[in-house]
Parts: structure tokens; C-alpha cells; sequence
């Protein structure tokens, strides 16, 4: 079993496209080696962090986000159980308050589209409290979402 992998390889083996994983490459998600003609080589465990950020993605992370998220995993080695239940915590916290904004949403909706008002006052949904006027004037974003 070969150690490292070609582009292509790991592109066949993730299914996307050879420019994506250069992206990666660029945006410090994933590492390569060059060999004496220059070609890209990944280790192994490559393909474990492209379908952990390929994953993240579709749950809405940002590659920011999922960058901060796999620093603390090895480039070289293949990610322990403990590494993975380490990002795993730090996911799962995220997730879940995003759920929770997201029940909230759906909880006050039927009250924002009742009234119609959409004050920014009186809106619990927008602007419980009146918090966004501790912030000054003008428009303010959906927090939590």
C-alpha cells in the first residue's frame, strides 16, 4: 500500500475535482509534499480531512471555521480517535446552538408573520429585548443563525 498519494488519487478517491483540493491545499486545509519532479504528494490521512471538511461544509461551516477546527491535527499521521472526539466536542457545541437558534426561528414564526409588523421594538424573533438599540442605529443581522 502506497504511503502518499497523487492529486489525482486523492481527487478520485474524494470524488471532487483536482481544483478543489488545490484550494484546500491554499486555504491550509490539507498539506502536500512535493517529490523530485515536483508533483504533489498527500499523506494517507489526507483523505479523512477533505471528508471531514467536505462534511463540515454541507452543515454550513465556513472554511475558516473548519481550518481553526483541524489545526490541532496532524499533517503526517493518521488522526486518533482522540483527536477526532476533540473536534468532534468542539463541532457538536456549534451544531447544537445553532439548532437552538434555528427551533427558536421556527417557534416565533408564526407570530412575526401573524402580526406583519416586523418592528424592530417589539419583534421578539429580530430584536428580543431591544438589544440591537445598544448597538446604535440602522440595520442589524439575525443573531445566532
Amino acid at each position: 500500500m502506497l504511503s502518499e498519494l497523487s492529486i489525482g488519487q486523492i481527487a478520485q478517491r474524494t470524488g471532487l475535482a483536482v481544483s478543489a483540493i488545490r484550494y484546500y491545499e491554499a486555504q491550509g486545509l490539507v498539506r502536500a509534499e512535493r517529490n523530485a519532479g515536483g508533483q504533489r504528494r498527500f499523506a494517507r490521512a489526507t483523505l479523512r480531512r477533505i471528508s471531514f471538511v467536505i462534511a463540515a461544509q454541507k452543515f454550513g461551516f465556513s472554511i475558516a471555521r473548519i481550518r481553526e477546527l483541524l489545526d490541532g491535527l496532524p499533517d503526517n499521521r493518521t488522526p486518533t480517535p482522540e483527536d477526532w472526539a476533540q473536534i468532534a466536542t468542539d463541532f457538536r457545541i456549534e451544531l447544537d446552538a445553532r439548532i437552538a437558534a434555528l427551533e427558536s426561528l421556527r417557534d416565533n414564526l408564526d407570530g412575526c408573520i401573524g402580526c406583519g409588523c416586523l418592528s424592530m421594538k417589539k419583534c421578539k424573533l429580530y430584536n428580543p429585548g431591544d438589544e440591537a438599540s445598544r448597538e446604535g442605529s440602522g440595520p442589524r443581522v439575525l443573531r445566532g443563525l
